[in-house]
């Protein structure tokens, strides 16, 4: 299936180099489960949104290497896709932009004509074909209707999707400058967050890994910086990742302070199971997960 990542490095930028290309189960090595497509998406120095994006697999993607190692920030968003909507164009590869903010999401909804009815005017906010960029539109007009606020946003949307439409999986991760947000619903697909100190849960210890080939790699920046980490599953075997619950928002603010709540208790209205999906919509929510 689709993989999310999303990182918060708090008040300054840093790199994300680690966890997108060299960390045991980096987004590269999940890109050979999920070759449909790869986007990076950071915030410049001017707090300007940015994304690097290709309908290609990341492990045949040198521009994907080439600013995962270049590229700081205070946020990033990355997506590697299977795709189940949507052909294999620039347009449909995640994460997505909308009025400054950056999207990405995992899982089938359905009834997507039922959600332009409800967007109306504000479907001029979607570029391609995706259910994704269309729950972001959804979400990007609540969070205008409420001032601003992405949270309350979020939850609208969320909770519009849960009550309308068909739903197998809406997992999510949207940033800015300065937060992140995440949400699971349901618990069909997973999404996990590590909230690592500066040094690990030891104190004072880079970030390291040892491959197969004998090849050393060394973040050393993790020993002085502390960091939040968001992904559809663990990328190394640090045990402080923790799984999200089901209808679980979670926040990580400008500080790097991390907060959360259940905002959906309650499952969704029409809920979809993977025999009810089509051939591809199946085969994209069924690929493999990391051993971690």
């Amino acid at each position: 299936m689709c993989r999310l990542f999303g990182m918060s490095g708090g008040a300054q930028p840093l790199s994300a180099e680690f966890w997108l290309l060299d960390a045991p189960d980096s987004l590269t090595v999940q890109s050979h489960r999920n070759p449909d497509g790869t986007g990076l998406g950071i915030f410049d120095p001017k707090g300007r949104a940015v994304v690097h994006k290709a309908p290609i697999s990341a492990f045949n993607d040198a521009d994907f290497a080439y600013e995962a190692r270049r590229e700081s920030s205070r946020t990033f968003l990355a997506h590697i896709r299977f795709a189940s909507t949507g052909a294999l164009t620039l347009a449909n590869t995640h994460p997505f932009e909308q009025e400054g903010r950056l999207f990405a999401h995992n899982g089938v909804l359905a009834g997507l004509s039922q959600l332009e009815d409800e967007l109306g005017e504000d479907l001029v906010l979607v570029e391609g074909e995706t259910d994704s960029e269309r729950l972001f539109a959804l979400i990007t007009r609540e969070t205008r209707r409420r001032q601003g606020d992405v949270r309350a946003g979020i939850v609208a949307a969320a909770g519009w999707v849960a009550e309308h439409l068909p739903v197998y999986s809406l997992n999510l991760i949207l940033g800015t400058e300065s937060e992140l947000f995440a949400l699971r619903y349901p618990e069909t697909n997973t999404l996990y967050v590590l909230d690592r100190a500066a040094g690990g849960h030891r104190g004072g210890q880079p970030l390291h890994h040892r491959g197969s080939l004998g090849i050393r790699v060394h973040s050393e920046e993790a020993a002085q910086r502390p960091v939040v980490v968001l992904a559809s599953e663990p990328l190394d075997d640090d045990p402080g990742w923790r799984t999200l619950e089901s209808g679980e928002l979670l926040h990580v603010d400008a500080e790097l302070e991390v907060s959360s709540a259940i905002a959906l208790p309650d499952p969704p209205t029409h809920r979809l199971e993977l025999r009810d999906l089509s051939e591809l919509e199946h085969a994209s929510q069924s690929v493999d997960s990391s051993a971690y």
